[in-house]
């Protein structure tokens, strides 16, 4: 187990690249990590390696049933994974980078077991300098909070360290969230909308962006 610190609050320096390096290559071969993102930590796999996105939900404890989401690193990348409709891009367009998961058709390429073998999928662009400069390094990933099923979520590593452990290979510290709260989760399909989860940003100004 590898805890890396990383402060980008003022400048990404030569240690916060190496620590992207690090945690590339251990998506890369397959292994889990912890990395920051603006709303809580998140434990992170390859989407398309369906081994160690099998491995994180054991470590997880999380059920099979429960799909989980992905974070892109921006908008190009997120059409490799889903497939935008309307009301997805205006919500993209309003908020992402940003606390906000949507919900909507995935791509053939996206692996079931991701999604819970649905044919939608949750879809992030987390507002975090780590997150982003990781994801264009490495394409799609995991994005579901550090933290055993059922447990808080982690807003600092040493909460994703006290719950995972050993099972995941390098653990990134940059400190405290700045939010310290989920992202708002919204289902879209079609002209339906459904609030999944209220999180950091507030439904009435996700449905005010809808309705314009």
């Amino acid at each position: 187990m590898k805890i890396i610190k990383c402060d980008y609050s003022k400048e990404f320096d030569m240690k916060c690249q190496d620590a992207v390096a690090t945690a590339a290559e251990d998506l890369a071969a397959g292994k889990l990590i912890v990395y920051p993102t603006e709303t809580v930590y998140g434990i992170g796999a390859d989407i398309y390696n369906e081994a160690a996105v099998k491995n994180l939900y054991l470590a997880k404890k999380r059920p099979f049933d429960m799909p989980l989401s992905v974070a892109v690193a921006d908008r190009q990348m997120l059409e490799k994974v889903a497939v935008v409709n309307e009301n997805a891009e205006k919500l993209i367009k309003a908020f992402l980078p940003g606390p906000l998961t949507i919900i909507i058709k995935k791509q053939p390429e996206v692996p079931d077991i991701v999604t819970s073998s649905s044919q939608k999928v949750g879809i992030r662009i987390p507002d975090n300098r780590f997150a982003i400069k990781l994801c264009k390094r490495t394409g799609p990933i995991i994005a579901t909070s550090a933290n055993l099923h059922s447990h808080p979520d982690a807003i600092n590593v040493d909460d994703a360290i006290a719950d995972m452990g050993d099972v995941v290979d390098t653990y990134i510290d940059a400190g405290p969230c700045t939010l310290g709260k989920p992202s708002t989760i919204v289902w879209l399909m079609d002209k339906e909308v459904e609030i999944v989860r209220q999180g950091a940003i507030p439904v009435d100004k996700v449905m005010e962006v809808l309705q314009c």
